[in-house]
């Protein structure tokens, strides 16, 4: 209840036209959240298949690696992010569809019960997050033109500020179902998809993407917007859509 009760005020807010001044507060209180990371030729090696990040005893992560690094060559990669109150395993339906089309998942959990720039102050989650990347990139190699960053409700809004801080470094960024668009210094030009239901009574449609989207646009991103008829979701159809959109499209390369 506590948590819903958070997302409506948030909804409350951006109805009320309040969202992109209460991000600048913020911004002046909390740097953006810079990865350092970039990809390189892995020094060794992963199986294809799930397995645990190991990089701590809990609330860790997984990395499921598709049959295609058995082709050798570099592979698409993808960092997704759950939703408030979630982990890395509740993501697993995903799997099977990203290892169909090839792409491996990064899946880490948030440190708390969601990633700490949606409560406005980076940490603990990005430095996770970046050693996450660092052991898929020990181990993978990682097409550096599709290298994505997703997230679904709370982690669509932490996937948007990642990756367009980091856009030097994330070609593509999936948001489904995102609320607002935390703290960010816009870096590079990354494409950018965002997909929402209509009937979403947690993040309200008309209070969230379709501003968010809007003002994306207004700054200069590609934006590939689909909106669907259905509740605070990842709509599986839509999930495919996304996958596809992602495997298919090249970054704009465009400097900022």
């Amino acid at each position: 209840m506590k948590k819903f009760t958070r997302r409506q005020i948030l909804g409350t807010a951006v109805g009320a036209g309040v969202l992109w001044p209460t991000v600048s507060r913020v911004a002046r209180q909390s740097a953006a959240p810079r990865l350092s990371v970039r990809p390189r030729a892995p020094t060794g090696t992963i199986e294809p298949g799930l397995h645990d990040l190991g990089l701590r005893q809990e609330r860790d992560g997984l990395i499921c690696v598709p049959e295609s690094v058995r082709a050798g060559g570099p592979v698409p990669a993808l960092l997704m992010l759950h939703g408030a109150g979630g982990s890395a395993r509740g993501i697993e339906a995903r799997f099977p569809m990203a290892a169909a089309a090839g792409v491996a998942l990064l899946v880490p959990t948030s440190n708390g019960g969601t990633w700490d720039g949606i409560r406005g102050r980076y940490g603990a989650d990005v430095e996770f997050i970046s050693k996450s990347i660092e052991f898929a990139l020990d181990r993978l190699a990682i097409d550096p033109a599709r290298l994505g960053v997703a997230g679904f409700s709370d982690g669509a809004s932490y996937a948007l500020a990642l990756g367009l801080t980091n856009g030097d470094l994330f070609t593509h960024i999936l948001a489904f179902s995102p609320g607002f668009i935390p703290p960010t210094e816009e870096r590079g030009h990354p494409a950018i998809f965002v997909a929402h239901g209509t009937h979403d009574t947690i993040l309200p449609i008309e209070s969230t993407s379709r501003r968010i989207v809007p003002r994306l646009k207004r700054s200069g991103y590609t934006v590939d917007y689909e909106e669907f008829q259905g509740p605070h979701t990842v709509e599986p159809g839509m999930a495919k859509k996304a996958f596809d959109w992602f495997t298919g499209t090249p970054r704009t390369d465009r400097p900022r």
